[in-house]
């Protein structure tokens, strides 16, 4: 068993120098403004450039420090307050809702879905993909599952795409809400998540699965995938998602 005290441990010096860059950015810096290049900033807090970029890099994924090709570090606006109270994150296809369909598929959900419908493993569900934008970035992606119970197939339906999505978010609309369950927890970004919210594999998000209910049963399942470097998720009554318009 470790007994060291872990008070007493020494702090690494990308860390220390971590805090010393977040003053700097709280009473120096302002929004957009692009940080003295890495020579100077080494030079300025007497470290190694190692050192340095640890500390930057640290800072970027908190989502203090923004990296442009072409431009440098700049300093990032304030993380996009996403309301996920029941009464703002309704049920999904709903007037006013900010997620943009993308394309809709059968196949079968991942086993932790296939649970929550209370599916047989390898049933198959309809998925629809949805993304969230502001300022004409993605902070978010969904994958929504509803089962054929609240789906049925049409015959004119296409194949998969933004069309068939719309179809199935009606049908989603006629069922009778009857409440909804959340979780919230920190994930990193697969290959593909990490593509479409043009972030590196492995990045922190943040993962946030919903259970709609309607009439005893479950409506639809969804797992939404939110950049943690940009979002920060509240609970409060109050409408946050307006700003995530694009």
């Amino acid at each position: 068993m470790d007994t060291r005290d872990w008070r007493r441990e020494p702090e690494p010096k990308y860390w220390h120098l971590r805090t010393l860059l977040t003053e700097a950015l709280d009473t120096e810096f302002s929004v957009g403004e692009v940080l003295p290049n890495e020579r100077a900033l080494a030079a300025r807090y007497g470290v190694a450039r190692a050192t340095l970029r640890q500390a930057l890099e640290q800072l970027e994924l908190e989502g203090r420090l923004q990296r442009r090709r072409g431009v440098g570090t700049t300093v990032a606006p304030p993380r996009v307050g996403v309301d996920l109270s029941p009464s703002q994150h309704a049920w999904p296809g709903r007037p006013g809702d900010p997620w943009t369909v993308t394309a809709a598929a059968p196949a079968p959900p991942p086993p932790a879905v296939a649970r929550l419908l209370d599916l047989p493993s390898g049933a198959t569900v309809e998925i629809i993909h949805r993304t969230l934008t502001t300022h004409g970035r993605p902070v978010a992606t969904e994958e929504l599952y509803v089962p054929g119970a609240v789906s049925p197939p049409a015959p004119a339906d296409p194949a998969e795409g933004p069309e068939r999505a719309r179809r199935l978010l009606r049908l989603l609309q006629e069922c009778e809400p009857a409440g909804q369950d959340r979780t919230v927890e920190l994930g990193a970004a697969t290959a593909e998540t990490a593509h479409r919210l043009d972030r590196l594999p492995g990045s922190p998000v943040l993962l946030v699965t919903t259970r709609y209910l309607t009439a005893g049963r479950t409506a639809a399942a969804s797992v939404a995938t939110y950049r943690a470097d940009t979002c920060r998720l509240t609970f409060a009554n109050q409408p946050a998602l307006t700003a995530l318009t694009g």
